[in-house]
């Protein structure tokens, strides 16, 4: 009896870690067949869906990803027309500085991949605005050549922090005076998302309308991690030499940062499982599994969730990073 009943523990103990098993790979395999490109499409339609049946002019522009424009991942392959009918622009960084290190000229066949798509892009009635990271004033008036020749809309950004309003040029490149009614009408644009070097709200609103730009990113939060407001929005759509542009806001979907609002201090020492590990170049930026319902919840369809907070303070569209985060995933 002893050893029949020792012999029944052991199969149920080998029937409990059999269950186990199955269940691990089952989970395994679930993970396998998740088609990371298409959820971050999905993703962003969504986001769109949502931008624009509250503001049918809602801008939605992804940065980076461009892979994402077609099913097969390259230039010449068939557009997805769900993803490229969701999206109003694409940003790119480092097409031509930045792409090996700031103020270093991104090697040729790199330049070429990101062409590509940028072209067809282009074709495919989507504009197209670029960032390169460059500080020696020939580099970035070379940079701002190039990306004319083209017809891109580009900004030479001498700080990969994007923390200022750059040294050159004197006066934003292609300065003009016209209402932007459109992303399309837009010959120039400023990208500062972190506010830290103009601390004082008073001080950081007045420096950007004092500015000529077409349009604006800019982060929905100030140095002090408080949201700016409707009066804040509105003023900031008017260029210093009265014509109206464009003010659209920040924001990743691609990563958890934990200086937002919505970060709980308990995630500090334990980490949600639909949070994965902190970005080594980025300190506080954490991969997502951006696919999951409760960072989706966080982004969008709730009166605090993110996309509605921007909503609510009136920009014009909202510029989405960390857009190439299917490659963490991938890889």
């Amino acid at each position: 009896m002893i050893v029949k009943g020792k012999y029944f523990v052991l199969l149920i103990i080998y029937g409990a870690l059999m269950v186990t098993t199955s269940l691990s790979s089952e989970a395994d395999e679930s993970e396998d067949n998740i088609d990371y490109r298409y959820e971050m499409r999905s993703f962003v339609e969504k986001i769109s869906s949502y931008g624009k049946a509250v503001n049918e002019n809602f801008l939605i522009i992804p940065q980076n990803g461009q892979e994402l424009f077609t099913y097969e991942g390259y230039a010449d392959g068939e557009p997805v027309h769900s993803y490229i009918n969701a999206i109003d622009g694409v940003g790119r960084e480092d097409l031509f500085y930045g792409y090996t290190g700031d103020d270093i000229l991104t090697p040729d066949n790199a330049n070429e991949y990101m062409l590509g798509f940028l072209d067809l892009a282009e074709k495919l009635g989507i504009e197209v605005l670029t960032i390169d990271y460059c500080s020696t004033v020939s580099k970035m008036k070379r940079s701002y050549e190039e990306n004319r020749k083209r017809g891109f809309i580009s900004f030479s950004a001498d700080s990969r922090g994007l923390d200022n309003i750059p040294h050159y040029p004197a006066v934003p490149y292609n300065e003009n005076e016209r209402d932007m009614d459109s992303l399309s009408q837009a010959s120039n644009f400023l990208y500062l998302i972190n506010p830290e070097k103009l601390p004082v709200r008073k001080q950081m609103i007045s420096a950007l309308s004092s500015t000529n730009f077409d349009l604006l990113i800019i982060d929905l939060f100030d140095n002090d991690g408080e949201l700016l407001s409707s009066e804040d929005i509105e003023s900031l759509k008017r260029k210093d030499n009265g014509g109206r542009r464009l003010v659209i806001a920040y924001m990743s979907i691609g990563e958890a940062e934990d200086y937002r609002y919505y970060w709980q201090n308990e995630w500090d020492n334990n980490l949600p499982v639909w949070i994965e590990k902190e970005n080594p170049h980025w300190r506080g930026n954490y991969k997502v599994r951006y696919w999951e319902p409760t960072w989706q919840e966080l982004i969008l369809g709730s009166e605090n969730s993110y996309l509605d907070l921007i909503l609510k303070a009136g920009f014009d569209g909202v510029y989405l990073d960390i857009i190439d985060g299917f490659e963490y995933f991938e890889n």
